[in-house]
């Protein structure tokens, strides 16, 4: 029988997989986004774990509100990122201190 404790250490284990991301690799912009990406899974699997466990909707219905918000960050991140390598030719987050036109 899983517990609730499972998903909880999993979705913590998750959580600092991506802290870790972000913080060891401030280099490449496409694995921040997938660090922050990862981030609100983590997240998004305790809730469902929560409404599970408590015999509640709330947490999915805010999970798939969640999802939604993640799937527009995504995509502006992405055109974002499209537009910074058009105008600059890399991707590394230290190269784009400028942002002036």
């Amino acid at each position: 029988m899983i517990s609730l404790s499972h998903f909880l250490v999993l979705g913590g284990i998750l959580f600092c997989l991506s802290v870790a991301g972000i913080f060891l690799n401030r280099k490449n912009v496409i694995i921040l986004l997938m660090s922050i990406e990862l981030m609100l899974l983590a997240v998004n699997m305790n809730f469902v774990a929560f409404a599970h466990f408590h015999g509640d909707t709330a947490g999915q219905i805010f999970v798939f509100f969640i999802l939604t918000v993640a799937a527009a960050e995504a995509a502006i991140g992405l055109a974002i990122l499209i537009t910074l390598f058009r105008n600059r030719r890399t991707i590394n987050v230290g190269e784009l201190d400028n942002l002036s036109g």
